[in-house]
């Protein structure tokens, strides 16, 4: 039965100190404030209470502590683990229960243990324990499961599940339960078998005894079982076997192993889903017994258990007592008093029901009623069968059942493997398991392993996966004769202690050795005295009062180091001081992994063979680790240790040459004579093998050769290669290792012969990877160089390297650069290359500088970290400036706290100063505009009262000359919204800070109030609402879109005063003209809706359109639809809309169905233009604000499809529109309106014709809108303004703009930025009235001339500055501005045929137009020009006007200078609806065109500020960009230069934008492949990281740039190094690394006096590191200096750094002939190279004149094997 291969039983290992282990929960629990701890507090003395050693605080009443209260405490460990960056930290946790508490704790090495969880619940937990559920998660392509993980408290009535993420359940017990089991689907409950059972149930159906629960929110639901055997092979049941216990669980394998008490056997299960034929077969109902009761009853009595237990159900409770630890959330109350089963007929069945399960029940709920249909009849394994009704089972009862459905089981049982039964009656029944673990060995052989105590064996099962993986197999069963055992999983091995008491060591079933611990006294010590309580992963709970003390200490890495550990990978260990850290033992961690490549599972004996060795009593020191591993290794292959001079001497405390050791050891031996035995062994287990395993170790040296902290040990293993090489005659590697270390290997001599074969892949040039590197670096052809996946991955990582960047073999690797350094920054950081060798590593440095200097700006965060990009690194973490709180965060609270508070409340304050500091910083203009835009300070009111005035008059003056001054601060909300656009971010448990509108005044020169609301003059009513709706507009648009908004937050901030209800509406709007109204509940929008306030309506209906712009979101539509008489049926209820609330509808239904083409709506719009007034008033007032908001939204459905409207031909859309412009005879309503308007009204008498005047805004911007940039001739025509005097009377100035604006739009690519085309626009007749002479001159009136003029002039510059908008374009500014300045020329000659109003209108669409055209850059002249007009307040500046200057301003500043206007089609409709020119005459004016959709010119905003942001001091900073344009057909490919922060040009108009240096190091983004990149970096504020380059300083201190370190030396580079001052490295660079360098070396100290050449050399290499801005290469320089010293000192025992030395030479020559212009690539620039290379070649030369013989021979070896070549040139 046995299987032991092999066993080393002459030794013995050792292991660490033992340490007693208490349980940390019992020391907290000791100290919990539970209810019990306090009574017994206030009951006991102190000194008592802490003499009882914490036992009276575990307990979970208030009896006497006895020893039984002590054994209800019990924990569980197990092995957690945190994914951190480094590596995944370990720490194990405990899970600890005792009376009503459990604690959850976590402790690793590093850190001391602390409470994770603490539960209290209200009676004693049976057990605790850890289990994951699966929970269903529904994803958008279907339902997915995900782990919850879980801990679950079980209690007599109930299990509490709480989980990780914070939610809590609790599911009552149908039952009394066991013992519960975490499984890989949930939880496995037992159900205690009590006395009861027999009684209640017949022989033939027995109970179900095990249960599931998949979820704490499903049922518990019956196991079914699937017995192996020939005879009920196919049979499923449901698990009912009373005898069948379970003793083990496991989730991967999913398997269970369960105990028969009868029949003494063990048994394993796999656990699945159950699948759907047995879940039909166990529920299908057999026909026979319909007759009797138990047929009626189909399966419901289980079901109405589970279902109905009340939480009083306390089944382990009698009596009255019973209710005492019930839970504290009663469902059902009913007295304890009923004791009775039976109930009488007359109650009825609810009521039966509920009464059943009183909590005085004296049995289990799950009584004998509750019995499974006949389909459990199934034979037990004992097989009684019967059908038997109940004989307690009542009518009433019967009668309940039918009602319920039965459950459906979840999980099956299938058996896998029993045990053999035990023949005859000589051998005794086997005891159930105590203890069930999995264990594996070092060849991943798997064991399930149960210790059968009553034998004393612990029997291990193997198993091993099936072919198609989906079952498991169970080919052998092993004996081990033991007491206990214990699996050690991090090394692959098992504890067991055998029955003479000594411990042993196994790995799977092969014997190790025994293991020693220091404490104990005799080898047959027995564990219960000695060793505590100890636990392991794997293991169950341990309960001391059912195993007692028989747990082995977890002799883990703490108290057993193995060097095996390797082959997981490294493990943290527990002992800081253990061996196994220090490195001396690395290489042999990569030689057993190498080793098991080719000797397969004889692995396990060189394992076990050289764990004894390593482990023997008193441990290894340092030095003898590798002495021993080598012994080991080559005794098994054969070698005879002791006969070889080498190895018999390696027990020398120090690395001592072989020379020196042969010598000291020699005298003793007899000389030669022993030579003939020098034999290997050929029946020794490894000896087949060693020609692969020599392989192995010599590719295993290269890799250790490319790591300067395993070098050290390349020379150890190099003592044991060239053995072997010897050995097998490979006399080309024993040259290489001769040349290699020369010192070492010239005292070897003797060779063991051995007959082997050579194998195939065996090259006989031996594989040398700096060989290799060298001929990559020539040019020369080079074959692939071998290697071992998961061991050379070095060699691997730099052979590709070389292929990639030195070759340029683009089969090397993807041709895909940044792929390549993704490859390589996954398996390499920079850390990584510090320890590769400095001549291997200078290529790889060199392309990661080439990188560095051009990187992509897509690459992701890792390379960016590889080449030494912190700023690019900082990029990939999206970050915002209001975000990184670590700089703007506290600057601008800084700035907040600084702010005056009478300043605080203008609601400007938010404005990032930093930014607008570095764009604007010559002057105070933020400042200057927040001074015109501020509403919350009363207005100076200067009067001067004349002798003749009286007081009251004066009064009444006064009083008069504010109201003219509050029609403009009325209209600085609209100029606000846009200046603080996105600039804050609110805080959720504060309101929004809302700035007053004040509309008082103060006179001078007593500062007295002035008021409106003194009754001597008369003020309009109602002139506030709309001004106050625009400044909660206002407030609103400053939130960002990035910020935290929820729908509570929306609701908290409604006011509660009615007055401040418009100011909500207009906030309601902001929000969505922000996106964050959709988070607002549907509910609440209902409520705002139902409460009919005309200004929320209009806020909440423009806003929700605006938030789902283009979606045609179907929810929208409805609600719009019900506030548009139009888009409801003919028949429905007419409802009460005030007109405003229709206007904003129409233009919702447009904003939702932007640019869709949206066949109904466009045909409901295109009628509602036109919509004739109805009788009764209706439709009669502000109907041109109406047809406009049909005609806007019209143009935003079919917005620039020009003649492409798909499935509208029939509608004749731009005819009919060009007859709404034009006039002419009404069309009849089509469909569904016919019948509304049938009636006409009786106050407006229009007849059958369109009302032009009416209809006209609407259709001409319909036009516009729907032609918009399709340069439609033909259509443009249509607008053009007439010829002839005639016709030109007949059209209003108005309309004259209108047309020449939607002409100019259509004609897009025509406009041009000069007087000459804005003029083109005026007709022909207009010009030539200057030239006609004679009598019909007088016939002209000159007005109607003039204002034909200002208006179509006004027109073409708006439609210059929608063209323009946003791109700051110098000609088209320039054109603007002078056509301004004439215009207010003109305006200062009274009396001249322009008359004021035209004039202004004309000057303010000029103004709005220069504004849109330098939007955002904060302009100067049209400050400027908006402060002038600002200060005109008297005469006809009416509201309007002020709005259209306040605007203009805020359309200057836009965001505070980071967002400018877009010209997308999208922004020019929403520019239109902004900007629409006729402007109203008060503040409650809205027939022409609703105020509100003023605010939508918000939605033209596009962040295109760049912010440059130093990656070290995260401040922004200026730097040059360098910005490509795109060749048009108006221009060619073209570069200019801007620095940031600036505002971007459109970025599709872009090809490429980058930061030049050299100031900073350069950054590209090309824009030809993708703009998202930059986009988002816009959209986060525009931050872009910038490094500055070593040696410069930033623009704001050093803006000529005269101060860097590299201008002192423009003119000679030597001079450079002799002007540099280490001491001012600092202000240089921030390298931690130089500026200690610096400090320590380059320094003249007492140390550095008689060194001056150094001095000078060291302050050389610092220049080069710091102007080259490559610290990295500082070690490199050194390295090189210190090769060089060691060479001409004579002092090198090895030949790697000249190797070294040669690789940077052959780089260097390889880029010198590609010619000089390769020189700028190359790291190594300076004059320090040819330097060092003409002293390496000075000392070999004196060598070869034998100037130094001693050397000759040792470093002849160096060389190539052609001997022509001079040795100084093979060298270097």
């Amino acid at each position: 039965m046995s299987e032991v291969v092999y066993e080393e039983t002459a030794t013995m290992i050792a292991a660490g100190e033992l340490q007693s282990f208490v349980p940390f929960g019992r020391e907290h629990c000791r100290n919990h404030p539970n209810a019990f701890n306090l009574q017994l507090r206030e009951l006991q003395p102190a000194s008592e209470l802490w003499a009882s050693d914490g036992a009276a605080g575990l307990v979970g009443s208030l009896q006497e502590v006895s020893l039984q209260e002590r054994e209800r405490e019990f924990w569980q460990l197990r092995k957690g683990c945190k994914g951190v960056k480094e590596e995944d930290m370990e720490f194990e946790e405990e899970l600890y229960a005792a009376g009503n508490v459990v604690v959850w704790s976590q402790g690793s090495r590093a850190q001391a243990s602390s409470v994770y969880k603490a539960f209290t619940v209200d009676s004693p937990v049976q057990q605790a324990l850890w289990c994951n559920f699966a929970a269903p998660h529904k994803k958008n392509d279907g339902t997915v499961s995900f782990l919850e993980l879980t801990v679950c408290i079980v209690q007599s009535s109930c299990v509490n599940v709480h989980t990780m993420t914070g939610k809590d359940f609790i599911s009552p017990l149908p039952f009394q339960v066991s013992h519960v089991w975490a499984t890989k689907f949930g939880l496995l409950m037992e159900r205690k078998n009590t006395a009861n059972d027999a009684q209640f149930s017949p022989p033939g159906e027995p109970l179900p005894t095990v249960f599931s629960m998949l979820h704490p929110l499903d049922e518990i639901a019956p196991v079914v079982c699937k017995p192996a055997g020939l005879f009920e092979g196919s049979r499923v049941q449901y698990v009912s076997d009373s005898a069948m216990k379970i003793v083990f669980t496991c989730c991967q394998p999913s398997i269970v192993v369960s105990y028969d008490t009868v029949q003494g056997i063990h048994s394993v299960w796999t656990l699945r889903k159950v699948t759907h034929d047995e879940r039909s077969t166990v529920l299908r109902c057999p026909a026979e017994p319909v007759g009797t009761p138990l047929g009626l009853m189909a399966s419901g009595f289980l079901t109405s258990h589970l279902r109905n237990v009340s939480r009083l159900d306390s089944p382990g409770g009698t009596g009255p007592s019973g209710a005492l630890h019930s839970h504290q959330s009663r469902i059902v109350t009913s007295s304890p008093g009923i004791h009775s089963r039976v109930h009488s007929p007359s109650i009825s069945n609810m009521a039966a029901l509920s009464r059943a399960h009183s909590p005085g029940m004296a049995a289990p709920s799950f009584s004998g009623v509750a019995r499974f249909n006949t389909s459990l009849h199934s034979p037990s394994p004992r097989g009684h069968h019967g059908l038997l009704a109940s004989p307690n089972s009542t009518i009433n009862e019967t009668v309940l059942v039918p009602e319920m459905e039965p459950i459906i089981p979840d999980l099956c049982m299938e058996q896998l493997w029993s045990e053999a039964v035990t023949a005859g009656s000589n051998r005794e029944m086997s005891s159930q398991a105590s203890k069930v673990f999995l264990t594996s060995d070092l060849c991943e052989n798997h064991y399930l392993c149960f210790l059968v105590e009553s034998h004393q064996q612990l029997r291990c099962v193997k198993f091993i996966e099936s072919n198609d993986t989906s079952q498991l197999i169970f080919p052998s069963v092993t004996t081990i004769s033991a007491k206990d055992a214990e699996p050690l999983q991090s090394i692959d091995a098992m504890l067991v202690l055998e029955a003479c008491g000594s411990l042993v060591l196994y790995t799977g079933i092969t014997r190790v050795s025994k293991v020693f611990v220091p404490g104990l006294l005799s080898p047959s010590f027995s564990l219960t005295n000695h060793l505590p309580h100890r636990s392991t992963p794997v293991e169950t709970v341990s309960t001391p009062a059912n195993a007692g003390s028989r747990h082995l200490q977890r002799l883990d890495e703490d108290a057993m180091p193995s060097p095996v550990t390797g082959l997981k990978g490294p493990t943290i260990k527990h002992h800081d001081a253990s061996f196994l850290e220090d490195y001396t033992f690395q290489p042999a961690t990569p030689y057993i992994n190498a080793l098991r490549d080719p000797v397969c599972n004889r692995v396990t004996l060189v394992l076990v063979k050289w764990y004894n060795i390593y482990n023997a009593p008193g441990g290894p020191s340092a030095h003898t680790e590798w002495s021993l591993f080598v012994t080991c290794f080559m005794t098994l292959m054969g070698y005879n240790t002791e006969r070889l001079t080498w190895t018999r001497n390696l027990h020398f405390e120090m690395p001592l040459s072989p020379v020196i050791a042969a010598k000291k050891a020699r005298p003793s031996d007899g000389g030669s004579d022993e030579v003939p035995s020098l034999k290997l062994d050929s029946s020794a287990p490894l000896f087949p093998h060693i020609p692969a395993l020599f392989y192995v170790l010599h590719l295993l040296y290269q890799e250790l050769q490319l790591d300067e902290l395993q070098r050290a040990r390349a020379s150890s293993l190099v003592c044991l290669l060239q053995q072997l090489a010897r050995d097998l005659q490979l006399e080309e590697y024993v040259d290489l290792y001769w040349r290699d270390y020369p010192s070492i290997i010239s005292g070897f001599t003797e060779t063991l012969i051995g007959q082997m074969q050579r194998p195939s892949f065996m090259r006989p040039e031996p594989p040398c990877v700096f060989s290799w590197l060298s001929s990559c670096l020539r040019g020369e052809e080079s074959p692939p160089f071998p290697y071992l996946p998961g061991i050379c991955q070095r060699t691997r990582l730099l052979v590709v390297s070389y292929a990639l960047y030195v070759i340029g073999d683009e089969n090397a690797t993807s041709t895909d650069v940044s792929k390549y350094l993704a490859k390589l920054s996954a398996g390499f950081t920079l850390k990584d290359l510090e320890s590769v060798p400095f001549g291997v590593a200078l290529p790889i440095r060199e392309a990661i500088y080439r990188c560095r200097e051009q990187p992509c700006s897509d690459w992701s965060e890792e390379v960016c970290l590889l080449i030494g990009r912190q700023d690019l690194t900082k990029q990939a973490h999206k970050m915002t400036l209001a975000k990184s709180k670590a700089s703007f965060g506290l600057i601008i609270c800084m700035l907040l706290q600084s702010v005056k508070p009478d300043e605080e409340e203008d609601g400007m304050s938010d404005i990032v100063q930093e930014v607008t500091g570095l764009i604007w910083s010559q002057d105070l203009r933020i400042q200057e505009v927040r001074r015109l835009l501020q509403s919350s300070r009363p207005v100076r009111v200067s009067v001067v009262q004349l002798p003749e005035v009286s007081d009251h008059e004066y009064i009444e003056e006064k009083e008069n000359k504010l109201l003219q001054l509050c029609q403009r601060t009325m209209a600085l909300p609209v100029g606000r919204g846009l200046f603080t656009l996105f600039s804050y971010h609110p805080v959720p448990t504060e309101p929004l800070p809302v700035p007053k509108l004040n509309l008082t005044g103060r006179a001078l020169p007593r500062n007295t109030v002035v008021d409106l609301n003194s009754g001597n003059i008369d003020v309009p009513p109602n002139m506030t609402s709309w001004p106050s709706f625009h400044n909660g507009v206002a407030a609103g648009l400053k939130i960002a879109p990035a910020s935290q908004v929820d729908s509570a937050w929306i609701a908290y901030n409604k006011p509660k005063s009615p007055e401040l209800a418009n100011e909500y509406a207009g906030f309601l709007m902001a929000l969505g003209l922000n996106g964050h109204l959709t988070k607002l509940a549907t509910l609440n929008i209902h409520d705002y809706l139902t409460k009919g306030h005309e200004m929320t309506s209009i806020g909440l209906l423009l806003g929700v359109s605006s938030a789902k712009l283009g979606t045609m979101d179907m929810s929208i539509t409805r609600l719009l639809g019900i506030h548009i008489p139009a888009l409801l049926p003919p028949t429905s209820t007419e409802l009460d809309v005030p007109h405003n609330v229709q206007v904003a509808a129409v233009i919702g239904i447009g904003l939702v169905y932007q640019g869709t083409g949206h066949r109904h709506n466009a045909e409901v719009l295109l009628s509602e233009i036109g919509r004739p007034p109805g009788p009764e008033m209706e439709y009669c007032t502000d109907r041109e604000s109406y047809s406009l908001a049909a005609g806007l939204a019209l143009g935003m459905v079919c917005l620039g499809h020009g003649s492409n409207l798909i499935g509208m031909t029939d509608l004749n859309v731009p005819e009919q529109l060009y007859q709404y412009m034009v006039g002419g005879h009404r069309r009849a309503q089509a469909g569904a309106n016919r019948e509304r308007h049938k009636s006409p009204s009786y106050q407006i008498k229009e007849g059958d014709t369109i009302n032009v005047d009416v209809t006209c805004p609407g259709a001409t911007l319909a036009l516009a809108m729907i032609y918009l940039k399709t340069n439609n001739r033909s259509i443009a025509d249509w607008l053009k303004p007439p010829d002839t005097l005639f016709l030109l009377d007949f059209i209003k100035p108005e309309f004259l703009l209108l047309r020449t604006l939607a002409r100019c739009i259509i004609m897009w690519d025509e406009i041009l930025p000069n007087t000459i085309w804005v003029k083109s626009n005026i007709p022909q007749v207009r010009t030539n009235t200057h030239t006609q002479t004679g009598p019909s001159r007088h016939d002209i009136n000159m007005e109607t001339m003039a204002q034909a003029q200002d208006y179509i002039t006004a027109g073409a510059c708006l439609a210059l500055g929608l063209r323009f908008a946003g791109s700051a374009n110098s000609d088209a500014f320039d054109c603007l501005y002078s056509l301004a300045r004439t215009h207010m020329t003109i305006m200062s000659f009274a009396g001249t045929a322009h008359t004021f109003y035209n004039l202004q209108t004309c000057l303010s669409m000029i103004l709005l137009a220069m504004s849109m055209v330098m939007s955002g850059t904060g302009n100067l002249k049209v400050l400027q020009l908006c402060r002038f007009f600002h200060k005109r307040t008297g005469g006809e500046m009416n509201y309007g006007f002020h709005m259209a200057h306040h605007m203009a301003l805020g359309l200057l500043f836009l965001g505070g200078g980071r967002y400018t206007l877009s010209t997308s089609n999208s922004a020019i409709a929403a520019l239109l609806c902004a900007l629409y020119p006729h402007f109203p005459a008060h503040s409650t004016d809205n027939r022409y065109h609703l105020q509100a959709l003023r605010h939508l010119a918000v939605l033209a905003a596009e962040p295109r500020l760049l912010v440059p942001v130093d990656v070290d001091s995260l401040k922004p900073c200026y730097a040059l960009l360098e910005v490509t344009y795109k060749e048009t057909k108006w221009y060619d490919e073209t570069t200019v230069e801007l620095m940031a922060p600036t505002l971007l040009p459109e970025l599709q108009l872009l090809k490429r934008v980058k930061v030049k240096g050299p100031r900073y190091w350069e950054l590209s983004v090309d824009l030809s492949k993708e703009t998202q990149h930059l986009k988002s970096i816009l959209s986060r504020d525009g931050v872009l990281y910038v490094k500055l380059r070593a040696g410069q300083l930033p623009y704001k201190d050093d803006p000529q740039g005269w101060k860097s370190l590299l201008a002192t030396t423009v003119n000679h580079r030597n001079s450079g190094v002799k002007a540099f001052k280490p001491e001012a490295i600092s202000t240089f660079t921030s390298e931690p690394a130089l500026v200690s360098f610096a400090e320590l070396f380059c320094k003249t100290s007492e140390g550095m006096k008689h060194r001056e050449d150094t001095l000078v050399l060291f302050s050389a290499m610092l220049y080069e590191c710091v102007t080259q801005e490559c610290p990295e290469m500082l070690p490199t320089y050194i390295a090189i200096e210190q090769a060089v010293s060691a060479l001409r000192r004579g002092d090198l025992l090895q030949t790697f750094p000249l190797w070294q030395l040669r690789l940077v030479v052959e780089l260097w020559d390889s880029r010198m002939q590609r010619g000089p212009a390769n020189r700028r690539d190359t790291l190594l620039t300076s004059e320090f190279l040819p330097v060092m290379k003409n002293a390496v070649d000075a000392t070999l030369d004196s060598w070869l004149k034998g100037e130094e013989r001693l050397h000759v021979q040792t470093f002849s070896l160096i060389g190539q094997r052609n001997p022509s070549k001079p040795i100084r040139e093979e060298t270097l």
